[in-house]
């Protein structure tokens, strides 16, 4: 009896994981397609320590980011909650954002996995890629920085990886505005001119004070809009260590194992206590790099080099936490923030996005090709290995998971979307707690996927679709990415029901005559979406023109804006 005793307090022992005894580790990737791994089915690229993952881990076939954008998933992967709760959901067009020296970012209000962690003890870092903003009302407030979000460390970008970040590259960024400027530049020439003619003929008397103060503010207004695209990457890309820029503009040249070294640093000053590590990378997100060792390695150009790169940078965290005997104390997380950029090709016609496998569409469309992702995790001893879960998950069930891994309280004064994957993951359960998923498209709710409890199947229904360009392709490729309103979206009365359970691809829409249940269907997810309605709370809009405009009183510089905003302390 005695020994049966000390045998089940063994077993406990092993089965309860304190915050003192075990670490986390999220890796996330940007843009990568989940088409592009071989432990999805990919077999021209080579990721074999991301697919060591799968082999010793457990691989969600059906794991779902929170928004089909960089700004929106981060936020709802970091608070567990719908992007549109915490007020980063855009209801303009723009729905990312685009300038370092912008206002707005993720509330101060809202809580992180991070901030939990790190009252429970945990070290915290966060290595690449923030996208949630920087500062609010001075340029060193750092009110929305990963230093005021529980992180203790931070080295990496503020806001994102541009084309415009690196020379010959080309320009996403006027390629989105372009158009814009020129009815701007058009109106105001007109305006101006029209003001010449009447002056000029007597027909109207207009005070030649006010015409040369239209032609002074016209002449400044041009000439800051020439001198931000002109200095756009040193304004925008650069690095940070915590709050100080250490490279600015920043430079690509080992950008990787610059990022990885960081990594493994940290967990290495951290072996004896608990720790959180996220690591975010730039990688697939254009502009694309790969370093010496990587560049023109792979079967699939630049795109594939940057992905066996990220591969053999997770192969180095993985390293890492044997040379140190951390393995078994270590959860590893690897997902994307979303699918594939696939209208993202190169000036030169180069394929420069991704491969979301069968799965239609893909960033910027809650089509499953833009949403649903990799979702890889490994804990040896603790979840099973080489299992697959073919459940809805979301990157918003890491907060639950994480923090009660921690033992750290989930906030009462909040509602909470993601639920704990651990039970899943252990094979205590095999369903998820997910019977509905919102896919929002910015703010505005775009579809719905519902998983009855008794069924098998699971229904998804469109309120409204993108309008792809040209008409027979799979993206919006004349704007670059879809968007969500307006001329550019078909709305859909009654809404388009497919079930992914038969029809994963998305390929014919349901009708009463092909599901007799049709009818019924739509009516339980009109009556889940009332009930998910009634649950907002209005917050102030953190994507509101007001908020992404870029504001120069905000702009962080290393020297000054007369010196180019230049410096560059890492190479020293």
């Amino acid at each position: 009896l005695l020994f049966l005793i000390i045998c089940q307090c063994a077993i406990n022992s092993v089965n309860t994981h304190h915050a003192s005894n075990h670490n986390i580790i999220l890796l996330m990737a940007d843009d990568l397609g989940i088409g592009d791994l071989g432990c999805y089915g990919n077999r021209t690229l080579r990721t074999p320590n991301i697919d060591r993952l799968a082999e010793e881990g457990v691989t969600l076939t059906q794991h779902i980011a929170a928004s089909p954008l960089c700004t929106p998933s981060r936020a709802a992967f970091l608070t567990g909650r719908y992007p549109i709760r915490s007020g980063m959901a855009a209801f303009s067009r723009v729905g990312v954002f685009l300038f370092s020296a912008s206002s707005g970012g993720l509330p101060s209000e809202e809580i992180t996995f991070s901030k939990l962690l790190k009252q429970r003890g945990y070290a915290t870092a966060l290595i690449g890629k923030w996208h949630l903003g920087m500062n609010c009302e001075s340029s060193n407030d750092f009110c929305h920085h990963p230093l005021s979000h529980g992180f203790d460390y931070f080295y990496g970008l503020t806001v994102t990886n541009f084309r415009d970040c690196k020379p010959g590259q080309g320009s996403v960024f006027l390629k989105g505005v372009q158009k814009s400027l020129v009815i701007l530049i058009q109106i105001i020439g007109i305006t101006l001119v029209s003001l010449a003619i009447v002056q000029y003929t007597g027909f109207l008397k207009v005070p030649f004070q006010a015409l040369a103060y239209c032609l002074l503010i016209t002449a400044i207004s041009l000439a800051v809009l020439i001198f931000f695209f002109y200095h756009f990457r040193h304004l925008n890309c650069f690095l940070m260590r915590d709050h100080q820029i250490t490279q600015q503009p920043l430079s690509y040249e080992n950008l990787t194992q610059r990022l990885t070294k960081e990594a493994m640093q940290f967990i290495g000053r951290n072996t004896d206590g608990p720790f959180l590590l996220v690591l975010s990378y730039l990688h697939v997100h254009t502009a694309l790099y790969a370093s010496k060792n990587f560049r023109g390695k792979s079967k699939h150009g630049l795109y594939g080099d940057a992905v066996e790169e990220m591969d053999w940078s997770v192969g180095q965290i993985l390293d890492v936490l044997e040379k140190y005997n951390l393995s078994n104390k270590t959860l590893v997380y690897f997902t994307s923030d979303q699918g594939a950029h696939v209208e993202e090709i190169s000036s030169s016609g180069e394929v420069h996005g991704g491969y979301n496998g069968i799965y239609k569409g893909g960033k910027s469309m809650n089509w499953e090709g833009g949403i649903r992702v990799p979702g890889l995790l490994r804990w040896p001893g603790v979840i099973q290995a080489g299992a697959y879960i073919d459940e809805p998950t979301s990157n918003m069930d890491i907060f639950p998971t994480v923090v009660k891994l921690a033992e750290a309280q989930l906030p009462s004064d909040r509602i909470i979307d993601g639920h704990d994957l651990m039970p899943l993951l252990q094979g205590k359960v095999t369903r998820s707690k997910h019977e509905f998923l919102f896919h929002y498209c910015n703010a505005y709710l775009n579809a719905v996927r519902w998983h009855p409890g008794n069924s098998e199947s699971v229904w998804k229904v469109f309120f409204f679709t993108p309008n792809f360009s040209p008409e027979d392709s799979n993206g919006c490729y004349d704007s670059h990415v879809c968007f969500c309103h307006g001329g550019f979206i078909t709305q859909h009365d009654p809404p388009l029901l497919f079930d992914l359970s038969r029809d994963p691809e998305e390929k014919v829409p349901l009708t009463p005559e092909t599901e007799s249940r049709f009818y019924e269907i739509l009516k339980v997810i009109h009556l889940a979406v009332d009930n998910h309605t009634r649950s907002l709370h209005a917050v102030p809009d953190q994507l509101s023109w007001n908020n992404l405009v870029w504001k120069p009183w905000l702009q962080p510089c290393c020297s000054s804006l007369f010196q180019s905003c230049y410096c560059d302390y890492d190479s020293e």
